[in-house]
């Protein structure tokens, strides 16, 4: 007698919420590479969150009005949200992605686990186990060789390419954003707090936008190929990856959501392969599979 296991429909529909946000993040990498010398990347931020906003107006205002006094009552504390969310963690990786790659750009910010973990302990006092470590510790070796590029005589240079940085501050502006946001979110439905965070994130970049575009002589490049940017950036990797990941984590719960996040650099790479003809390399498949472990290593139970 054989005993099979079937996938029922709901498991399906768990499936693609799990892996549509991580393939639409690596798509945004590599649009985001693409936008380099067409927009500047500061700009092209604020134009992704502006347009983003403007369409979640009609489904967020009712909400806004309904939660007035709590949005005042936090409102300190929302523009931090949106300072280290909208305003820095994407700005920051629009700026690696001008001299970065895609594939390193979303391996650096499959790390998050240790950058957590980092500022963890650093500002909010929490408590690690040998477990933890380990599992940072891992991730750690994985970025260091994506850093050097397999080459560890580069670890003595310290000859890294700015938008690597770029990504690392990313990432730990990305850290302190979930830290705060897990211990200090205001009870605010899904859609005002997202709407909330874009208003403060845009109003944030507005004089950095006019230094990039006024005073450091950049400019946009209109056209199809500009249009098409924005529109991207604005809905998919913005607003569809946002829900639909809030509806993985809420069926899936908090554990495997984060194993599907390392899929973002996998997908980098064949979308880097695909459109800009960029093939990996082997240490980027080191740095992965080192990150991986590290992950697998800190959530076991």
């Amino acid at each position: 007698m054989s005993t099979s296991v079937t996938i029922t429909r709901p498991g399906w529909i768990t499936l693609f919420l799990l892996t549509f946000p991580p393939l639409s993040w690596a798509g945004n990498a590599i649009v985001g590479h693409i936008a380099a010398g067409a927009v500047p990347p500061i700009t092209l931020n604020f134009l992704r969150w502006l347009i983003g906003g403007i369409l979640l107006t009609p489904f967020a205002w009712a909400g806004v009005r309904a939660h007035a006094a709590a949005l005042r009552q936090h409102a300190g504390l929302i523009v931090v949200f949106g300072m280290l969310s909208i305003a820095s963690y994407n700005a920051l990786q629009y700026l690696a992605l001008t001299t970065s790659t895609p594939i390193n750009v979303t391996l650096i910010g499959a790390s998050m686990p240790l950058f957590l973990l980092a500022v963890g302990v650093t500002f909010f006092r929490e408590p690690v186990n040998g477990r933890h470590v380990a599992g940072a510790l891992m991730c750690l070796v994985g970025v260091s060789f994506v850093l050097v590029r397999g080459d560890l005589a580069r670890l003595a240079q310290l000859d890294f390419v700015p938008g690597d940085l770029f990504m690392l501050a990313a990432t730990l502006a990305w850290s302190g954003y979930t830290w705060l946001l897990r211990k200090h979110r205001p009870a605010l439905p899904l859609v005002v707090m997202l709407y909330a965070q874009i208003v403060a994130g845009v109003v944030v970049s507005i004089p950095f936008v006019v230094w990039e575009l006024a005073i450091d002589g950049q400019s946009i490049v209109w056209g199809a190929k500009t249009v098409g940017i924005l529109a991207y950036v604005a809905t998919v990797p913005s607003l569809l990856a946002y829900f639909a990941w809030d509806r993985a984590v809420a069926r899936a719960g908090a554990q495997l959501p984060v194993f599907f996040i390392t899929l973002t650099p996998a997908f980098a790479a064949v979308l880097s392969t695909l459109w800009l003809g960029e093939l990996p390399h082997w240490y980027h498949g080191v740095g992965l599979a080192a990150i991986v472990v590290g992950i697998v290593i800190a959530q076991r139970r």
